[in-house]
């Protein structure tokens, strides 16, 4: 499902300036989001997805926009995420589901506190001590994550570690926003801002990803950060107040169409009902969650046309008919390779399908439609990086790197 938005305000000519916004979803969302971006590099002449002006990610959006800042090709990380055998990284999905040991051992040693003054609590009040406040003991001593999301940290740790590249948001030739929520205070945060651009990127990225629930709070000079999908979808506004011209944004996660006619016999196999409430709790939930966050995008997306009429955004979901994507557990790895194909080719066909009202929207920024990549109705994502394999040793990444830098300074210069 594609969404264009123009600019209200046309300015005058220079230089368009492009910024990209990734939100969350789980590594449902991220996969996603990988086999679109791969579709929009390839299929927009003009269009280079890892040299843009700013990224902002959020939640499992972080990793990738981190990796672009870096100047990684939406092929490499195809590569890297697919487990291929030509990632120049090993991709291992069951390094970020192991236990949270440390956090089960620190409720542990906190039993007899919570015991002591649950006790206390009935020898005051024996009678008045029920079923509700038994349960609120016992919730005191759940552990605030089931997996240890240090790994998050160290993956991307490594990536970002080789020549070339770097875990420092103050070195990058572009700029990087990763949002997370203060959990103390419910304020979402922006690492890579002049105030917290002395953090870790891999850092940033695993505070930004702590889902409650599934991950722990991450805990940055005292404070506790968890997910930066909690406040806000994209956080698009963060990149559009850098003066950008035109922001393509990407949320995975949109709610189910049941009604669509297609869908009903779908659900029909799932049961004897059509609806999605009488498909079990863990469809309701996955649909209730999507409402939430599109609902509040839309209002978000809708206000930007007001608050920032220079730019246009073009905004990449899922459609609302498309089972593969609801139907698929939003934290498993297991089908990767289908789903990352998936998103690969429904951009694809969306791209076809609008290429004229496209064209015209892409002019103005000096891009448009590659023709001939969109017309080969059986290019497959698997042929899409045959022809995209990366040949950059660590002395041309940081070449590239030194000359990014020269370019950022005349661009600088002229302005001024």
């Amino acid at each position: 499902m594609l969404k264009l938005q123009d600019a209200t305000h046309k300015r005058s000519v220079r230089q368009p300036r492009i910024g990209l916004a990734m939100a969350g979803g789980g590594p449902l969302g991220a996969i996603y989001e990988l086999g679109a971006l791969r579709a929009l590099d390839e299929s927009i002449d003009g269009l280079s997805l890892h040299t843009l002006d700013t990224y902002v990610g959020v939640s499992a959006g972080s990793f990738l926009a981190a990796s672009l800042a870096n100047h990684m090709s939406t092929g490499q990380m195809c590569r890297i995420f697919m487990g291929r055998k030509d990632a120049e990284h090993s991709f291992r999905p069951e390094a970020f589901l192991k236990p949270a040991y440390r956090e089960y051992f620190r409720q542990v040693q906190r039993i007899p506190k919570v015991a002591g003054e649950a006790l206390l609590e009935w020898l005051k009040n024996p009678l008045g001590f029920g079923v509700s406040e038994s349960f609120s003991a016992i919730s005191q001593l759940l552990p605030t994550g089931v997996f240890n999301n240090s790994t998050v940290h160290d993956f991307i740790q490594e990536v970002l570690s080789i020549p070339g590249r770097s875990n420092d948001f103050r070195d990058l030739t572009t700029k990087l926003f990763i949002i997370a929520v203060e959990l103390d205070t419910g304020a979402a945060v922006r690492f890579g801002s002049d105030q917290l651009n002395d953090v870790p990127i891999s850092r940033a990225v695993q505070a930004s990803s702590a889902l409650p629930g599934l991950y722990p709070p991450v805990t940055i000079n005292g404070v506790d950060y968890v997910d930066g999908a909690l406040r806000r979808t994209l956080h698009a506004s963060v990149a559009l107040k850098e003066d950008i011209d035109l922001l393509i944004g990407i949320n995975p996660l949109v709610p189910y169409n049941a009604l669509d006619q297609d869908n009903q016999e779908l659900l029909s196999e799932l049961g004897d009902d059509h609806r999605l409430g009488r498909s079990g709790l863990t469809l309701v939930l996955s649909q209730t969650f999507r409402a939430m966050i599109q609902s509040r995008m839309q209002i978000g997306i809708g206000g930007y046309q007001d608050s920032y009429p220079n730019s246009a955004i073009m905004l990449i979901e899922p459609n609302r008919n498309d089972d593969t994507m609801f139907f698929t557990n939003i934290f498993s790895y297991a089908s990767r390779t289908s789903l990352c194909e998936h998103a690969y080719q429904t951009t694809r066909q969306e791209l076809r399908q609008r290429k004229s009202e496209l064209n015209r929207f892409l002019k103005p920024f000096g891009l448009s439609l590659n023709q001939a990549v969109l017309a080969d109705e059986t290019r497959s994502l698997a042929d899409s990086l045959k022809q995209n394999r990366s040949n950059q040793t660590p002395v041309s990444r940081s070449l590239q790197r030194a000359l990014d830098r020269l370019r950022n300074s005349l661009d600088n210069e002229q302005v001024a």
